[in-house]
């Protein structure tokens, strides 16, 4: 079965702070950021699951909750932040369940203590397990509608989806020392082998559409509800191929995937234009994924909830898997494309 991860990431020009520092984060800190904003906590508090930024959900005494995201220091511009939050209010004005930034006299990206925080409707659901055609069909029908809107206008602070984040995970790992001496260089060389074919792969596919995504269009970031499915986290969001949103949807052996994938663009196709050469670029998108999840783990390693989330992670063991799991996608990159 291919391998998807909670946390992809597009890759992060921004990303200019490799740990970050929540030390001044406390708990009153939290809370006086939420109340200045008019809000009066009960002083129940949730931390809820959130690695790269903190984000934690409140009761409030009028009854309710909401969500205060704070953002990692660094990472990204005030301009960034705010496209992030301008396109999911565009999605959300247009009716698509996207969780959309509270605002607040015109602003939605407040300040308290250093820290840059947003705050959130609390909507719950649980994951989707896309099980039956009607469900996908209804996901992609969505998915639809995003990228209809997405096609409308471009992102000028946002990062772009290309080969340059395979290169970037590769060349970060090996200068700072993660992979193993004795691995080293079969790292590096099959990493050169890997990204040769995913150029190749985007060569193939030509002069695709880049648009506004999702970005971390996984079953994590879906939340289903007997209404249907809203989308939430938009923190990856940028501009690359519509497939991007549609890949990591898809789970299980082949067979399965090219079921699903026809379920998904079934709905889809209502609402956009899907160009079939974009599913040559899958293979190419999940090896990117797993380099660069690889170096994303190495790069945060400093923040004290990393180890203690992925205490798996920079072991022998790991390392030599992660090869592995890079081999097995160059194999799969030589097979032929889901068809649509």
């Amino acid at each position: 079965m291919p391998a998807t991860f909670d946390k992809p990431r597009l890759h992060a020009v921004n990303d200019t702070s490799p740990q970050g520092d929540y030390s001044a984060l406390t708990p009153d800190c939290i809370i006086d950021a939420v109340e200045a904003r008019g809000h009066v906590c009960s002083g129940r508090m949730l931390a809820l699951n959130s690695y790269e930024n903190r984000v934690y959900r409140l009761d409030l005494e009028q009854g309710g909750a909401i969500v205060a995201k704070f953002y990692r220091p660094g990472r990204w511009s005030d301009a960034a932040i705010r496209e992030e939050h301008a396109f999911a209010i565009e999605l959300a004005e247009a009716e698509i369940p996207v969780v959309a930034p509270l605002m607040q006299a015109g602003e939605t990206l407040f300040a308290h203590n250093g820290y840059r925080y947003a705050l959130y409707p609390q909507q719950g659901g649980r994951w989707p397990d896309l099980e039956s055609r009607e469900q996908r069909r209804w996901l992609g029908r969505f998915l639809g509608r995003i990228h209809a809107i997405g096609r409308a206008g471009r992102f000028r602070h946002r990062n772009t989806l290309d080969a340059g984040m395979g290169r970037t995970a590769r060349d970060y790992l090996l200068a700072n020392g993660f992979l193993p001496a004795h691995i080293e260089t079969a790292y590096a060389s099959l990493c050169d082998d890997l990204l040769a074919a995913i150029d190749a792969a985007f060569a193939r596919a030509g002069e695709v559409t880049c648009l506004r995504l999702h970005g971390d269009c996984h079953r994590g970031n879906i939340l289903w509800t007997d209404a249907g499915p809203h989308f939430v986290d938009l923190d990856d969001c940028g501009a690359g191929p519509a497939i991007q949103d549609l890949w990591m949807l898809l789970d299980g052996e082949r067979e399965a995937m090219q079921a699903q994938l026809c379920d998904l663009l079934e709905g889809y196709e209502a609402f956009a234009v899907f160009d079939a050469r974009e599913t040559g670029l899958i293979e190419a998108l999940r090896s990117l994924r797993i380099m660069h999840y690889a170096a994303w783990l190495a790069r945060r390693w400093q923040d004290p909830a990393f180890p203690q989330a992925f205490p798996w992670f920079n072991s022998n063991r790991y390392w030599e898997d992660h090869i592995l799991e890079l081999r097995e996608q160059l194999a799969r990159m030589q097979e032929p494309a889901l068809r649509v």
